[in-house]
């Protein structure tokens, strides 16, 4: 899972940049590794003390609890017990001290901003802050800063730096194709400003302007075509989003408005939100680090900005754990190449595999062992790097597989190519279908179905993890998309092209 927050990495304050001589990590004792805490979380003992109760914590009760043996932080409106966390804590006891009996908000974002808290600490949960009871109007009291916000009333600072002006948007449409207009207001847009995703009929896109957010978030009246355009008019800036409609039908309107939608709010008070991305090649660059490459799902568009980093989050043994990486070109010499993968749709990551570790092995053990191909037509044409990069650049794979449909043998591309380059290579096998043969022809015949398919898509293991790229003209591909999932294959398992 992968997220990508507008701050630069490292943080300016966070442990990463720190000079020799500032914080650095403590060494634990053995037996305290994060794998350690997990298993203690998953104990059924008792963390908080408090025998499984929720309360409701006053600022006073919490100002009680300031101890090493009996401490209680505030993260964001939520009290968590942490003394059971102090010999686990990388940083160190006088770390976590520093927010004893307090609001620790603001220190916790300065630092690591990124921890999954909430499932980390999930076991040492006291309660909710209680609410403060209001004030008489002629009330003074010099601000203060709860549960991580201040109270409405107090928010507003004359001499806070000057905000952006807010953006707005507007929507047309033609037969076939609905526009999405972001006025931002500003001249120095560029694509790497805007992400945009679409899953479940919900479209969300968020706008970076200097440090706020701009979020449209609509469940769209009427389903689209995963594939969408995003194009910035610098000169007024102006971006445009071009959705492609699934039937050629009038919309009366875009949607209903979901959660935070056409909201502007300085980016450090947004959210994570992560997308679910396959893992598409793992290449050795030295005896212990690996170049990872992720793609994002379909209807994504982002572009990682150059410095700024992406969260990667893996569930391991039940409990999300999250780390912060800063995304790498394919090669040092990429810019004065072709490159294999688009840049917008594929990440990739240089990491250091440490044995001991809790993350990167796991990132590790994740593979893609089997890579299966339709194409139809012309749609063999994005299949031709996909093939070179996977059998060049991915030796973990067990097995690649493509079905090349064609109407007769003479339409076939390259075919004594793809003969020789099956005949080199073991793991890649070519079958070709025709729908209009001769009389001579001895292959597979007929048109794309559940017959061809169930015996084509066989995994080289029971759990095998598998990709399918299929791409060819629309009926061609929605037909295969439909009978994909009949047999059984997830979304997160099928990747179409646009031929």
């Amino acid at each position: 899972m992968l997220n990508v927050p507008s701050q630069s990495f490292p943080a300016p304050r966070s442990q990463q940049r720190v000079a020799s001589g500032g914080r650095s990590k403590v060494p634990l004792k053995q037996g305290r590794s994060l794998m350690d805490w997990i298993r203690l979380t998953k104990s059924g003992k008792d963390l908080t003390g408090l025998k499984g109760r929720l309360i409701e914590v006053t600022e006073e009760e919490l100002k009680k609890h300031n101890k090493k043996d009996d401490c209680w932080i505030c993260i964001r409106g939520f009290v968590y017990n942490v003394s059971p966390y102090m010999e686990y804590h990388p940083g160190g006891e006088d770390e976590l001290m520093r927010a004893a009996g307090s609001d620790g908000t603001d220190l916790f974002d300065q630092v690591h901003r990124w921890v999954n808290y909430e499932s980390m600490l999930k076991e040492c949960l006291v309660g909710r802050m209680a609410v403060k009871s209001a004030v008489p109007k002629d009330y003074h009291e010099e601000k203060k800063v709860l549960n991580g916000m201040l109270p409405k009333s107090q928010a507003a600072d004359p001499l806070a730096k000057e905000s952006p002006v807010s953006p707005s948007y507007d929507w047309f449409q033609t037969d076939s194709l609905v526009t999405i207009v972001i006025y931002t207001k500003q001249k120095d847009i560029n694509l790497d400003a805007v992400i945009v995703d679409y899953q479940n009929d919900s479209f969300r896109a968020e706008t970076i302007i200097k440090d706020y957010s701009y979020l449209i978030h609509i469940g769209l009246s009427h389903e689209i075509q995963e594939e969408f355009s995003v194009r910035i008019v610098e000169n007024v800036g102006k971006i445009e989003i071009v959705l492609k409609k699934t039937e050629n039908t009038s919309w009366t309107c875009l949607g209903h408005p979901l959660e935070n939608h056409n909201l502007f709010i300085p980016k450090k008070d947004t959210g994570l939100y992560y997308r679910k991305c396959q893992l598409i090649s793992k290449e050795d660059v030295t005896h212990d680090t690996k170049l990872f490459c992720l793609m994002l799902p379909p209807s994504t568009h982002l572009q990682v900005p150059i410095g700024q980093h992406v969260y990667l989050k893996l569930t391991i043994t039940g409990t999300e754990i999250v780390k912060p990486y800063t995304p790498v070109s394919d090669s040092l010499l990429s810019e004065f190449k072709e490159p294999v993968l688009p840049n917008n749709k594929y990440i990739y990551f240089l990491i250091k595999i440490y044995p001991a570790g809790l993350f990167t092995p796991e990132l590790d053990h994740l593979q893609i062992e089997d890579l299966f191909l339709l194409a139809a037509g012309t749609g063999f044409t994005p299949m031709i790097k996909i093939l070179n990069y996977a059998l060049t650049n991915i030796p973990t794979l067990r097995k690649v597989k493509l079905m090349f449909f064609n109407k007769t043998e003479d339409d076939i591309i390259w075919r004594s190519q793809l003969e020789k380059l099956a005949f080199k290579d073991k793991r890649f096998d070519i079958e070709f279908v025709l729908s209009a043969p001769t009389s001579e022809w001895n292959g597979k015949q007929g048109h794309i179905s559940p017959a061809l398919l169930s015996e084509f898509l066989k995994r080289s293991l029971d759990k095998s993890k598998v990709l399918i790229c299929i791409c060819g003209p629309m009926p061609f591909t929605e037909q295969g998309i439909r009978l994909l999932h009949d047999l059984n294959f997830s979304k997160d398992e099928i990747h179409s092209f646009t031929a």
